[in-house]
């Protein structure tokens, strides 16, 4: 059984984007790029591709990579995440979000080591620094709040939070990235636990680890991913793949 898997839940029922990871981009399904992108990190034992569409595991087989049959029922990709969990095993799951571009495999590589020598992470996740006020204001780009002592996650909204209230005070937004680390049996804690009102408001999984009172850790990287919400949005991946 591989020690660290790395999971990419893919769907074609995206309602702002219809069939969005098997949209071609100069020639290949969107899915392809952030499986690649995964392949790449050095602590990752194995990829797979956990999906209820025949469609998509013909298109990630065809490229080369391993796609697992799920449910159609799964709200989450979590949830998901946790049904492949079960079938190919994995000490540690690390669920990637279908339309996360750019991301590196040394920004996964560093939580999966920080895990590996610290077995009390359960939970973590990824965030960049918010640099300007229209990334803060699209509501498409989730924020999160974490403790500074030890970097836990304690909100995610995709409003500004916090809400800086003076003119002249400070404050360091994080935009989340969405990736989510999970211990095995934490993942399986998850996929028991009833989904949460406020991740039904938000249409944010993670909250459901929060409001359940889990601990999760939030790592801070440089890399700022593209995500891909609607057709138009393609064309920001132009400035990844030159």
């Amino acid at each position: 059984m591989a020690g660290v898997v790395a999971i990419i839940p893919a769907r074609l029922g995206s309602t702002r984007f219809p069939r969005k990871v098997l949209h071609l981009y100069r020639g290949r399904p969107l899915l392809y790029y952030v499986w690649r992108e995964v392949s790449r990190a050095r602590r990752i034992d194995r990829v797979a591709v956990a999906t209820d569409s025949r469609e998509i595991v013909a298109a990630v087989r065809e490229f080369g990579g391993e796609a697992v049959r799920t449910s159609a029922r799964h709200r989450t990709g979590s949830d998901r995440a946790a049904e492949a969990a079960e079938k190919i095993g994995g000490r540690i799951i690390v669920n990637v979000q279908a339309d996360n571009f750019g991301l590196t495999g040394a920004a996964l590589d560093r939580v999966v080591a920080r895990m590996e020598q610290d077995r009390t992470i359960e939970f973590a996740t990824l965030a960049f620094p918010i640099g300007g006020a229209e990334d803060l204001a699209d509501r498409n780009l989730v924020k999160v709040v974490a403790s500074d002592r030890e970097g836990r996650a304690l909100w995610f909204s995709r409003w500004p939070i916090p809400l800086v209230r003076d003119a002249g005070a400070r404050y360091r937004h994080l935009g989340h990235i969405g990736v989510y680390f999970f211990r095995r049996a934490a993942l399986r804690r998850y996929a028991e636990w009833p989904r949460t009102a406020a991740e039904r408001a938000e249409s944010l999984e993670q909250l459901r680890i929060l409001e359940h009172g889990g601990r999760m850790l939030v790592f801070e990287t440089r890399a700022r991913t593209v995500s891909v919400d609607a057709p138009p949005d393609v064309a920001k991946l132009d400035t990844l793949y030159r």
